[in-house]
């Protein structure tokens, strides 16, 4: 396949740059635009000169069988705009788009009834190889069409088929989640310098112990509850911690931000109906 990549800043970037390096790209022809020619620059330096940098959108679009849009929603709309008359073209050609609050619908509005597009919603860990990445196609991508897009996801982290309606619910939990992760080991080495460790080591215990955490939930049979149960000896310093954590309204606050950033997704949806 040739893969053209439209924006090449962080997310985009990074997912070009996790494609590259992993064994599911070997193979594949690897194109790459961004406006922003630093951005260019630094995809060929990330792939160690993998990608080829295409002429403009047009050019990458002719030229790709499946366009990754990594644009910021705002400025999607001028890039559809140009893409039209090639996807219009070849039918056969796969749209995927990771804008937050830009539907399906909205991306066939301009590429036509028969475009096949592919919708994702991926996390700022793909840096790192570690992102969760949702992916939903609408009905005219098949499974055989299907299967190399997700392993281009499958190769940075962990992709996850779903159904288009639950990309603003894969916003608050995973999308938008890493924010909220960082806040809570944020607090814990402010905590920690406070009570006199060394700051770069308090980011170290702190994040292994967020990772190492991370990793049970992913791995052991048990319920999220009964792993935090059993942290907690009577009379000792975890339930000490828990006690005060839910006294102040620790799991309710996270849920509400989940719920706010959903409530956001939402509304980005609606204003381009």
């Amino acid at each position: 396949m040739i893969i053209g990549f439209i924006g090449t800043g962080n997310m985009g970037g990074a997912i070009l740059g996790g494609y590259a390096a992993s064994k599911a790209s070997e193979g594949n022809e690897l194109l790459a635009y961004n406006l922003n020619t630093d951005h260019s620059k630094w995809a060929l330096e990330r792939t160690g000169g993998r990608v080829e940098i295409a002429a403009d959108n047009v050019d990458l679009c002719r030229r790709s069988d499946v366009v990754i849009i990594g644009v910021k929603p705002q400025v999607i709309d001028p890039v559809l705009e140009e893409i039209t008359g090639p996807f219009k073209e070849r039918e056969d050609r796969i749209l995927v788009s990771m804008a937050a609050g830009i539907s399906i619908e909205h991306l066939r509005s301009f590429l036509g009834e028969k475009a096949k597009i592919v919708r994702i919603m991926p996390n700022t860990p793909a840096m790192v190889g570690e992102a969760m990445t949702a992916v939903a196609r609408n009905e005219l991508v098949n499974d055989e069409e299907f299967a190399p897009i997700k392993e281009i996801f499958d190769s940075i982290g962990a992709a996850e088929e779903i159904d288009e309606a639950l990309i603003d619910c894969v916003i608050g939990v995973s999308g938008s989640s890493p924010a909220y992760t960082y806040m809570y080991i944020q607090a814990l080495v402010e905590a920690a310098v406070a009570n006199g460790m060394d700051e770069q080591k308090a980011r170290v215990f702190a994040a292994q112990a967020v990772l190492g955490a991370a990793k049970m939930v992913l791995e052991s049979p048990e319920s999220i509850e009964q792993l935090r149960i059993n942290v907690c000896s009577p009379g000792g310093t975890t339930i000490e911690a828990v006690n005060k954590l839910f006294e102040n309204g620790f799991m309710q606050n996270a849920k509400e931000g989940f719920q706010a950033a959903v409530d956001r997704s939402i509304e980005m949806t609606e204003a381009k109906k």
